[in-house]
């Protein structure tokens, strides 16, 4: 495969597709270099036979320290948004395209600064995600943001000419569930926004949840 890294997470994957075993073995990952610098790995979270599974780009500053996803600003703008859809997020897997947090230092100070991440390290980490799907069926699933959306549907795609469509995975060998796609932002981008656009935009989040939540009925 063009572009292909020399390592990826393939070769510590478990056999066994039990959510727990998994999320175990991804600690000692060390399928890119983004290991090296992150607090932790950061595994998905939530019902192992969820209806609905919801990814990102990748852990954020209080994900990295905690070890759960979508427990910092973004999680929390996320669990509104789901309320406001009518979606039980005890209902759902959420997880992120890539498991270590990526990021960069200022020079003065000591924030950590979030880095998107690149294509060979969301490449390298697609097994993680793959093996996830694989466990929990889902019939839906929610792709937020472009690093995520482009982690499954390539390189290509552009999220904000799919929004409100009904989507399919493309074929692989890797994969033999097809799940009812459907592409949204991701809800940190909604953070920083402009203020004036915050409330707009929430709203249209909670569209694209609804809307996913409808392709479920339909399934």
């Amino acid at each position: 495969m063009p572009g292909r890294p020399a390592h990826t997470a393939e070769e510590f994957l478990p056999e066994t597709r039990d959510l727990d075993a998994l999320a175990d073995a991804a600690h000692g990952c060390k399928g890119c270099d983004l290991y090296l610098d992150a607090t932790q790995v950061v595994f998905g979270g939530g019902s192992a036979d969820a209806e609905m599974m919801l990814v990102g780009e990748q852990p954020g500053d209080q994900e990295d320290k905690a070890g759960a996803p979508f427990v910092g600003p973004a999680g929390k703008l996320l669990d509104k948004a789901l309320v406001e859809a009518g979606i039980d997020r005890d209902r759902v897997y959420v997880t992120n395209a890539v498991k270590h947090f990526k990021f960069t230092l200022p020079e003065r100070g000591k924030r950590r600064i979030h880095k998107t991440p690149g294509r060979t390290e969301v490449v390298a980490c697609r097994p993680w995600l793959l093996a996830e799907l694989d466990a929990v069926r889902p019939e839906v699933l929610v792709l937020m943001g472009a690093t995520a959306a482009q982690s499954l549907m390539g390189s290509k795609f552009r999220l904000t000419a799919h929004r409100g469509e009904a989507l399919q995975l493309p074929e692989t060998d890797d994969l033999e569930i097809a799940p009812e796609v459907a592409v949204t932002v991701h809800p940190s981008s909604v953070l920083r926004g402009p203020l004036e656009e915050r409330e707009k935009n929430f709203d249209a989040l909670v569209a694209d949840l609804r809307f996913a939540a409808g392709l479920r009925a339909h399934s």
